[in-house]
């Protein structure tokens, strides 16, 4: 049983980058299917793919590498609020990750956004990772 599925979504992408694989497998939820399409908005991956089993789904994610370095294209995840401490924000407090370079996912009463969406539609939340 996972406690925490959004810090097993970012370690399963976080391992399979370090063992250099091309694709992983996570178990979908809802959240985890917003976290993968603003991954791919941002140009962190390549691609992803729905896929329906008869329980709770899959969600297959093309990882992306540097081709000449071979490095992966997302250099860290970073959990912010964790079940035993959550972590909010409101617009005006929302934090650049890397002076603008990454990103911040939050969660908000408009969804999941990223930060700069979050700062445009004027709207605070939930801090759940960082990603550069």
């Amino acid at each position: 049983m996972v406690t925490d599925p959004i810090a097993d979504f970012l370690t399963r992408i976080r391992n399979a980058q370090m063992a250099g694989h091309r694709i992983v497998e996570i178990p979908a939820s809802n959240l985890k299917k917003r976290l993968t399409e603003i991954l791919y908005d941002q140009g962190y991956i390549l691609k992803y793919k729905f896929e329906d089993d008869n329980k709770q789904g899959l969600i297959k994610i093309a990882l992306k590498y540097d081709p000449n370095t071979k490095q992966p294209a997302i250099q860290a995840l970073e959990r912010v609020s964790r079940p035993g401490l959550r972590q909010y924000a409101k617009p005006a407090e929302i934090k650049r990750v890397i002076n603008g370079l990454g990103v911040a996912i939050l969660s908000t009463s408009k969804g999941v956004l990223t930060d700069k969406q979050a700062k445009a539609e004027n709207v605070g939340g939930e801090v759940l990772c960082h990603i550069y």
